[in-house]
């Protein structure tokens, strides 16, 4: 009689948690918060604290891999789609059918600040080695700097998959703190007589330029970083279908329910990888503390080099708009215009703006391949 009890009792979750397992569905309870009050990158950061909420729930079995023997457990299975690196460069299709490179073509100089700002990925690098990390880790660390969720994910899943879940979160909260960390920066780094610089309007680009412009960029930077063509092949084949404009369904398909499917595909899997043995431990704030230098630190180096750019030109080029180099898209251009407003309210800088922060999406993805290229397998 009692046999039956004792083991329904046994069995069930609730006499199975540990404090670690308590600890990490709150985090999860905090992070579903802010995803849904807060609306802090809720695409994405709602699914991973969903899956971490599902994963340390005990006895789950959700992330239990398959045997010979038994069949593994439904996030195992759809975890595949990140270890192997196939979920972030579905993203950067999608992403790549919502964006206008005709910013950047019609002034092309601001690719340099979109590069520049990718000076924090390789701060964050170094940093890391130096507190004894591998290289594996330090690049997948770093790449938080590039202020792209799904190139963290790509790389880290090929280099260092353990950090997968910290990185990722780390990402996506700073993502979501753009508004927050960039424009202390960006005011410390520039006089207020900078920020009131006004650009002259861009000038129109032709639907041939748009077309031409994913084919030579896929060339060219994948004949120079080979490692880099999952990501910008995908990017640049999704910005081919927007604008030759001969498919028009797949593009409305690329920017609305495939993105969906496959976000929240990742962001489950990414957060059923968040257990309390992988989350609490000292190694998750180096990774904090890391890849908030390299995010404070592509913000800077964005600013830096503008500052170098309206020297050069004369007080032609606003500074600001190097802050818009990390791959935050368009929240770091939106954040340059608001920034521009408020020291002169006549200032329009947003078109400006996004020259180089659409640069920033292929300088994170030029700068994992080459962090891939150098540590790989």
């Amino acid at each position: 009689m009692l046999e039956p009890l004792n083991k329904l009792i046994t069995s069930a979750g609730l006499t199975n948690l540990s404090y670690k397992d308590i600890i990490m569905i709150l985090i999860a309870c905090l992070f579903l918060y802010l995803a849904i009050k807060k609306q802090y990158e809720p695409y994405l950061l709602l699914p991973i604290a969903f899956g971490m909420l599902l994963v340390n729930l005990p006895l789950t079995n959700l992330m239990v891999s398959a045997t010979q023997d038994a069949s593994g457990g439904l996030l195992y299975y759809l975890y595949q789609g990140t270890e192997l690196g196939i979920y972030p460069p579905l993203i950067f299709l999608c992403l790549g059918s919502t964006i206008d490179f005709g910013p950047l073509i019609a002034n092309p100089i601001t690719l340099l600040l979109g590069g520049a700002a990718q000076v924090g990925i390789f701060i964050a690098f170094f940093g890391a080695l130096a507190f004894g990390m591998t290289p594996e880790e330090a690049s997948s660390i770093g790449i938080i700097g590039g202020a792209d969720g799904p190139t963290a994910i790509y790389l880290t899943s090929q280099l260092a998959e353990h950090l997968l879940p910290i990185v990722a979160l780390a990402a996506y909260s700073y993502m979501a703190l753009v508004p927050i960390i960039q424009p202390p920066i960006i005011r410390a780094l520039t006089t207020e007589s900078e920020r009131k610089i006004k650009m002259e309007q861009l000038r129109p680009v032709s639907k041939l330029e748009k077309i031409l412009f994913p084919i030579v960029t896929t060339i060219f930077v994948v004949l120079l970083v080979p490692s880099s063509a999952p990501l910008i092949g995908m990017l640049m084949l999704g910005n081919l279908v927007k604008e030759s404009n001969v498919v028009p369904k797949i593009t409305e398909t690329l920017q609305s329910s495939f993105m969906f499917i496959v976000t929240i595909l990742l962001g489950i899997t990414v957060g059923a990888k968040a257990n309390g043995d992988i989350l609490l431990t000292a190694e998750t704030l180096k990774v904090v503390v890391l890849g908030l230098i390299a995010f404070a630190g592509g913000t800077a180096g964005g600013v830096l080099a503008g500052k170098v750019m309206c020297k050069l030109s004369n007080g032609k080029i606003n500074p600001m708009i190097g802050a818009a180099g990390v791959s935050a898209v368009p929240m770091a251009a939106r954040i340059v215009q608001k920034e521009g407003v408020k020291t002169d309210p006549s200032n329009y800088l947003l078109m400006h703006a996004m020259g180089p922060n659409v640069a920033g999406v292929i300088g994170s993805a030029v700068a994992a391949g080459v962090l891939m290229s150098f540590f790989g397998n």
